[in-house]
């Protein structure tokens, strides 16, 4: 799996539990940090107008495969995994980037949501085409059936 885009993150002192190890819900602070500057990036920097089109999460998996402690140095990568019509699915892991390990990887579907009707909403085609810019890969490519 490519991951064009990678944040580095800052294990703060309350994150750790009594076990010594980033507790599980951080994992899902950092995810939702590093969706932002992702689809920020995305955009070439511009400010999205969630306004009008807004982006809502319908699903969130995790697997967590190893423990991050304070010390480690953490990335957050992101991917599209599948472009649909009112949604996307974002592929996001945390690694250690000392051991190029990855700790946790996380699916979240994205829905299109219009913020006056309140009703799920196409994801707008200036947004479609950034993403497969970004990604370097076709609408056609991204639409396909996500092999799991």
């Amino acid at each position: 799996m490519d991951f064009k885009h990678s944040l580095p993150v800052q294990i703060r002192f309350s994150d750790v539990d009594q076990f010594g190890h980033m507790n599980n819900s951080v994992y899902f602070s950092l995810y939702d940090l590093a969706k932002t500057t992702y689809l920020r990036d995305v955009m070439g920097g511009k400010e999205l107008d969630w306004k009008d089109v807004a982006m809502v999460v319908a699903n969130v998996n995790a697997n967590f495969f190893a423990p991050v402690f304070f010390s480690d140095q953490l990335v957050i990568q992101t991917t599209t995994v599948h472009l649909g019509h009112k949604s996307f699915t974002l592929l996001q892991r945390a690694v250690n980037v000392a051991k190029q390990e990855v700790k946790c990887e996380c699916r979240t579907v994205m829905v299109g949501y219009n913020m006056r009707n309140l009703q799920a909403e196409l994801i707008p085609e200036e947004w479609k085409q950034a993403i497969c810019a970004f990604e370097g890969k076709s609408e056609t490519e991204l639409s396909a059936r996500e092999v799991k």
